[in-house]
C-alpha cells in the first residue's frame, strides 16, 4: 500500500504556514491542476488531494487532530458523513442519485462562500459566476430558490415544493441561512430564511431584548425569556445594569459544518432596564427616600 503524502508537502507550505499562506497556496495550485485546464494524466488525481489537503488544514480542528494524529485520524470509515437532502440519512458523498454541497457565510474555501464541494471539479463555476474558463461539462442547471420560516432554518424540517411537474420534499439542514445552497444533479435550491419577530441571528449567535424592571435589575430576581428550545427562567443579579447582556452557551443555532449536533453557536439576552413612567406620589417619595439613604 502507498505511503499517504503530507498535507502540507501537497500543498507546499511549512507545518508552521498560516491560514492565509495555506488559502494562497491552495488557491495556486487548484488553479494549476483543475483537469479542464491541465490536460496532463495525473491532473485529476493532483487536483483531488490538493482539494483534500486543504479541506484538512484549513480547519483549525481537523488541522490540530492532523498534527497530532496523522492521516490515521482520517482513515475509512472516519470521514464526515453525508447530508441526503431528500431523507435526511447519513452516508458517505450523499448517497442517491443527487450530487449536492451545502454552503453558508464563513466557509473556508477562498473561492468565495462555499463550504465543500461534493464534486471539487465544480470550483470554477463557483468562483467564476457559473461559467469554467476552461470549458463547461453541461448546460446550466435549473436554480429555485425556497423560502423557509426562521425555525424550520435553524432547527431543520422538510419542505414539500413542485418542480418541473414532480411533488420533491427538501431536507432542509439545521442551521442553513439565507444564502445557503443545495445542488442536486438536475437544478440547486438556495434558502431565503423568513426573519423572526423575536430573535435576530448573526452567524451562528442569536440575540433578542428583554425588559426588565428597575426593580428586578437593583434587587436581582428571575425572568422567563424565550429561546430556541421554549421559555427558560433566567437569573438576574441585583445590581444589574442597563444594557448588561447574559450569554446562554452553545444554545444558538446549530453549525453546518459541524459533526456534532452539540457544536452550535451562543445565545445571548441583551437586558434592557425599562424606567417607569408617570409616578405615583408615593412612588417619587420612596425613589427620593432611597435616593437620600
Amino acid at each position: 500500500m502507498a505511503t499517504k503524502s503530507d498535507y502540507y508537502d501537497i500543498l507546499g507550505v511549512p507545518k508552521t504556514a498560516t491560514a492565509a499562506q495555506i488559502k494562497s497556496s491552495y488557491r495556486k495550485l487548484a488553479l494549476q491542476w483543475h483537469p479542464d485546464r491541465n490536460k496532463s494524466q495525473e491532473a485529476e488525481a493532483k487536483f483531488k488531494e490538493i482539494n483534500e489537503a486543504y479541506q484538512i488544514l484549513s480547519d483549525t480542528k481537523k488541522r490540530q487532530t492532523y498534527d497530532q494524529f496523522g492521516h490515521s485520524a482520517f482513515s475509512a470509515g472516519q470521514a464526515a458523513p453525508g447530508w441526503d437532502p431528500f431523507s435526511g440519512t447519513a452516508g458517505a458523498g450523499g448517497g442517491g442519485p443527487f450530487s449536492y454541497y451545502y454552503s453558508s457565510g464563513g466557509s473556508a474555501s477562498p473561492f468565495g462562500d462555499f463550504s465543500g464541494f461534493a464534486d471539487p471539479f465544480e470550483i470554477f463555476e463557483q468562483f467564476f459566476g457559473g461559467a469554467s474558463p476552461f470549458g463547461r461539462r453541461g448546460p446550466a442547471k435549473p436554480h429555485y430558490s425556497l423560502r423557509v420560516s426562521f425555525l424550520t432554518a435553524v432547527k431543520g424540517g422538510t419542505e414539500t415544493v413542485e418542480i418541473d411537474g414532480k411533488k420533491r420534499t427538501i431536507k432542509v439542514p439545521a442551521g442553513a441561512d439565507t444564502g445557503t445552497r443545495l445542488r442536486f444533479s438536475d437544478f440547486d435550491v438556495t434558502f431565503e430564511v423568513e426573519p423572526s419577530s423575536i430573535f435576530r441571528r448573526d452567524g451562528y449567535d442569536i440575540y433578542i431584548d428583554k425588559e426588565i424592571s428597575l426593580t428586578q435589575a437593583a434587587l436581582g430576581g428571575q425572568i422567563s425569556v424565550p429561546t430556541l428550545e421554549g421559555d427558560l427562567d433566567l437569573k438576574i443579579r441585583p445590581g444589574t445594569q442597563q444594557g448588561s447582556t447574559v450569554r446562554l452557551s452553545g444554545r444558538g443555532v446549530p453549525r453546518l459544518s459541524s459533526l456534532r449536533s452539540s457544536d452550535r453557536g451562543n445565545f445571548y439576552v441583551h437586558l434592557v432596564v425599562k424606567i417607569p413612567e408617570n409616578l405615583s406620589r408615593r412612588q417619587k417619595e420612596l425613589l427620593e427616600e432611597f435616593e437620600k439613604a
